[in-house]
């Protein structure tokens, strides 16, 4: 197996969080795994994504020009990285906030209303992690019980109120797609 995602969308959407939490899984379920932020100097609304690759063997680069599958949490996002996936390959997409329609016809397109998920589970800053639940639903790559166990071993400490929601969001995520 030999495989990446890039995770894109607006500072203060969680998609470096959500990046670390994806790739930790994955290592702990066996995998090779490289993480690499990318993001301006205006973090909080200003455009931010994460590529992730993992594999089997070694991961020689974490630089990807065509990403396999996208998760695109906003409308500039789905934009951008639309039309650089690799032929074949899949984006996940906010259609809370992304409007557009698909343009290809050799990519696979998976809309899910994540923020307005997020936002019956009780906060719409957890669409971060709805996502992650339609992502893993539709690529399994990572069980969803590998994601839960990386949440209770980061949300501790001040951070653990929000565990039960992010386990929430999770699987609502998880169970909004076939």
């Amino acid at each position: 197996m030999d495989s990446n995602v890039l995770i894109a969308g607006f500072g203060g959407q969680g998609i470096l969080f959500m990046g670390q939490l994806f790739a930790s899984a994955c290592m702990h379920q066996g995998l090779n795994v490289t993480w690499s932020p990318a993001y301006g100097a205006e973090m909080r609304g200003g455009t931010v994504n994460c590529t992730v690759c993992l594999s089997d063997d070694e991961v020689a680069c974490a630089f990807v020009d065509e990403p396999q599958n996208v998760i695109a949490l906003n409308a500039s996002s789905f934009e951008k990285f639309e039309k650089k996936i690799k032929a074949g390959g899949t984006i996940i997409v906010n259609s809370s906030l992304v409007k557009s329609l698909p343009s290809r016809d050799d990519i696979t397109y998976k809309f899910a209303p994540m923020t307005e998920i997020a936002r019956s589970v009780g906060n719409e800053k957890m669409a971060n992690i709805v996502s992650l639940g339609v992502f893993i639903k539709i690529l399994p790559f990572v069980e969803k019980e590998s994601i839960i166990n990386e949440m209770k071993t980061i949300l501790t400490g001040k951070k653990a109120p929000l565990l039960d929601g992010n386990i929430k969001a999770l699987n609502e995520g998880y169970n909004a797609v076939n």
